[in-house]
């Protein structure tokens, strides 16, 4: 499998990847770190004319305490989030989960702003920000502006970022204790069938992995823990009002099955973190 041919550039700064964008940023893409763009490009599902590696952009990769949220730069890469003691105090979901992308090849290359602007509902860590109800910044020829989680994942492959922006910071609020996530797949590096990120500190929030054509909240399943539900009468409400999809790993009945029995877990498991 060979791309379409383009023409590759190497940003040195985000002003360097913000200029290319603005000249055609319907035929520019970015580059970080290259595990959900280049097997699109090889099946050609994708054809960039131009490649803007932005991997090496300086000051894009940390994880911050900034009082009362955890400040993530959009080059982090996985296994740096997982091992993060600021991300491990402070946001032990996200740092649990990026722990649980791919395999360690992936995790060492690729990047949770690349998996984030990527917008694949099989994805993890669209999911565990979605519970944490966290701000992705996006930084363009306008500015800059802060857009929610909830706003972020519009569609498949599709996320609130405009063509000429750039996903430069992740910013989630602290929640260290109350979370829980599962996921089931068939191999530990697959993408997984249906997973689930729970979190109970404040208000009660559970995100699917690969339960429609974007990461969604299980709304149904929130309003029934604010109302007292317990878990498992939570859970029967985990796929009220959504469509996931079949195909040759599992069929939307066996999904919406396996929705039911991973939120009651994580939910069982959240609530005993949380004490």
């Amino acid at each position: 499998m060979i791309p379409a041919s383009f023409e590759y550039r190497r940003a040195g700064s985000v002003e360097d990847a913000l200029g290319w964008l603005a000249e055609d940023p319907d035929s520019t893409k970015l580059l970080a770190g290259g595990h959900s763009l280049l097997p699109l490009m090889k099946l050609r599902l994708a054809t960039p004319g131009v490649l803007v590696d932005v991997g090496r952009v300086p000051g894009l990769s940390y994880v911050r305490d900034a009082g009362d949220h955890v400040a993530i730069g959009a080059l982090t890469r996985h296994r740096d989030l997982e091992i993060s003691e600021v991300a491990r105090a402070f946001v032990p979901l996200l740092a649990h989960v990026a722990g649980q992308v791919g395999d360690p090849q992936v995790r060492h290359r690729g990047t949770i702003g690349g998996s984030l602007a990527h917008g694949d509902p099989a994805s993890d860590l669209p999911a565990a920000v979605l519970a944490l109800d966290a701000t992705m910044v996006a930084d363009g020829p306008r500015g800059r502006r802060e857009i929610a989680a909830s706003d972020f994942f519009r569609g498949f492959l599709e996320t609130a970022l405009e063509p000429d922006e750039m996903l430069t910071e992740i910013r989630v609020r602290k929640a260290p204790s109350g979370w829980a996530f599962q996921k089931f797949n068939r191999r530990a590096q697959d993408w997984a069938i249906v997973g689930v990120a729970a979190v109970l500190d404040g208000d009660p929030r559970v995100a699917l992995v690969n339960m429609g054509s974007t990461t969604v909240r299980a709304r149904g399943t929130e309003e029934a823990l604010a109302a007292g539900a317990d878990a498992a009468e939570a859970a029967d409400r985990a796929s009220e009002g959504l469509e996931p999809s079949s195909d040759l790993h599992a069929s939307a009945e066996y999904r919406r099955h396996l929705a039911t029995v991973l939120v009651r877990r994580a939910l069982v498991e959240a609530a005993a973190a949380r004490g």
